[in-house]
C-alpha cells in the first residue's frame, strides 16, 4: 500500500508547483528572441545586397517621418490629400530653388577648375615645394613640372572610355534617384500611416500590441535625435559661412555654406564631400599658400567643433546614446550598407535600444 502524503508534504508540493508555474509564466510572455534575431540577421543580409537601391527610400522615409506631423496638422478638419500636396510642393520647391540658384555658379567654378587644371595643380605644388626642386620617382622636378605631370595623369585617366561610361552612369543614376526620391516622398506623405499599420499587421496577432507600444515609445526618441541633427546642420551652415565668406572671402560662400550644412546630415561621407567641394573652389581662386593654409585651418576648426564638441553633446543628449556607441554605429553602418547605413546607423541603434526596453518592460537606459 502506498502511503498517503502528509498535509505538510502536500502543502510543500503545492507551493513548489506554484513557484514553478510563476517561473515559467514570464518565460512564456517573453518574445521569441531566437526568431527575432534570425529575422534581423536575414533582413540585414538582404539589405546588404540591396544597398545600392536603398538611398532614395531612406531619404524619402526620413523626410516623410519628419513632415508627417505637419501634414496631419494642416489636414485636420480638411482634406489630407490637399495638405500632402501642399507640403510636398513646398519641399520640392525649396530644393528646386536651391539647385537653380546655387548649382549653376558652382558648376561653372568646377568647369573652370577642370579646364584650367594645370593652374590649380601648380598652386598646390608651389605651396608644397616652393620654387625649388624635389625628387619624385627618381626624377628632379619643380612645381611646374609636377603640375604638368599631374594634369596629364588626370586627363589620361578621365579620357579612358570606361571612365566616361562610368561618369555617365553615375549622372543618370543620380537623376533617376532624385526623381524616385520625390515619387517615394509623395506616397509616404500621403499614406505613410497606412504603410506603418500594414507593417504592424505583419507581426503575429499576439505580438501586435507589443510592436505598437514599441513604435509609440520610439517616435519621440527618434524625433529628438533628428531635432539634434537639425541643430548640428544649422550650426554647420552658420559656421561654414563665417569661415568661407567672412574670414576667407571665397566666392559663392553662401551656397557652399548651405551645402556644408545639408551634407552634414550624412555622417562621415557628407562632411568629406562638402570639404572637398569647397576646397576645390578655394584652391581655384587661391593666389598663394596663405589662403590654402587658411582653408585647412577652417576645416580643422569646423570638424573639431562639430565632431568633438557639438555633435556628441547635442546628439548624445537628444538620443541618450553614448558617443562611443554613436561612433561605432556610424562605422559599422557604413561598412555594411554604405551611405544608407551611415544615415540609418544611429536611428537603428535607437530602434534596438527602445525595442529591448519595451519588451523587458523597463525604462529607457540613459547614456
Amino acid at each position: 500500500m502506498r502511503e498517503e502524503p502528509s498535509p505538510q508534504e502536500r502543502s510543500d508540493s503545492s507551493m513548489s508547483g506554484r513557484a514553478e508555474r510563476q517561473a515559467v509564466a514570464p518565460r512564456a510572455e517573453e518574445p521569441h528572441f531566437v526568431s527575432l534575431w534570425i529575422a534581423l540577421i536575414v533582413g540585414a543580409v538582404v539589405l546588404h545586397e540591396l544597398q545600392w537601391i536603398l538611398l532614395p527610400f531612406v531619404i524619402a522615409g526620413l523626410v516623410a517621418f519628419l513632415c508627417t506631423p505637419l501634414v496631419d496638422r494642416l489636414g485636420r478638419g480638411k482634406s489630407h490629400g490637399a495638405a500632402t500636396v501642399a507640403v510636398f510642393l513646398v519641399i520640392v520647391g525649396a530644393l528646386a530653388a536651391l539647385g537653380l540658384l546655387g548649382a549653376p555658379p558652382l558648376a561653372r567654378e568646377l568647369a573652370r577648375l577642370v579646364t584650367d587644371m594645370r593652374h590649380t595643380f601648380e598652386i598646390l605644388a608651389k605651396s608644397t615645394v616652393g620654387d625649388g626642386n624635389v625628387s619624385l620617382f627618381g626624377q628632379s622636378m619643380n612645381a611646374e613640372q609636377i603640375a604638368q605631370a599631374a594634369t596629364d595623369g588626370v586627363r589620361s585617366w578621365i579620357e579612358q572610355p570606361e571612365r566616361v561610361l562610368a561618369l555617365g552612369g553615375v549622372g543618370f543614376a543620380g537623376l533617376f534617384g532624385m526623381f524616385l526620391t520625390c515619387v517615394l516622398l509623395f506616397y509616404l506623405l500621403l499614406s505613410g500611416r497606412r504603410i506603418m499599420a500594414g507593417l504592424i499587421w505583419l507581426a503575429p496577432p499576439e505580438r501586435r500590441p507589443l510592436v505598437a507600444e514599441t513604435l509609440r515609445r520610439l517616435d519621440p526618441v527618434l524625433r529628438r535625435y533628428f531635432i539634434g541633427v537639425v541643430i548640428v546642420v544649422i550650426y554647420a551652415t552658420l559656421a561654414a559661412y563665417a569661415g568661407l565668406g567672412l574670414m576667407l572671402g571665397i566666392r559663392h560662400a553662401a551656397f557652399l555654406a548651405l551645402l556644408t550644412g545639408l551634407l552634414e546630415m550624412v555622417p562621415v561621407v557628407g562632411p568629406a564631400a562638402s570639404a572637398l567641394i569647397a576646397g576645390l573652389v578655394a584652391i581655384r581662386h587661391a593666389t598663394g599658400i596663405g589662403p590654402i593654409i587658411g582653408y585647412a585651418v577652417y576645416v580643422a576648426v569646423l570638424r573639431l567643433s562639430i565632431d568633438q564638441l557639438l555633435g556628441p553633446l547635442v546628439l548624445g543628449v537628444a538620443a541618450q546614446l553614448h558617443p562611443v556607441a554613436i561612433i561605432f554605429a556610424f562605422l559599422a553602418g557604413g561598412a555594411l550598407f554604405g551611405i544608407p547605413g551611415v544615415i540609418l546607423a544611429a536611428p537603428m541603434f535607437l530602434v534596438v535600444k527602445v525595442s529591448l526596453a519595451t519588451w523587458r518592460k523597463e525604462p529607457l537606459p540613459r547614456a
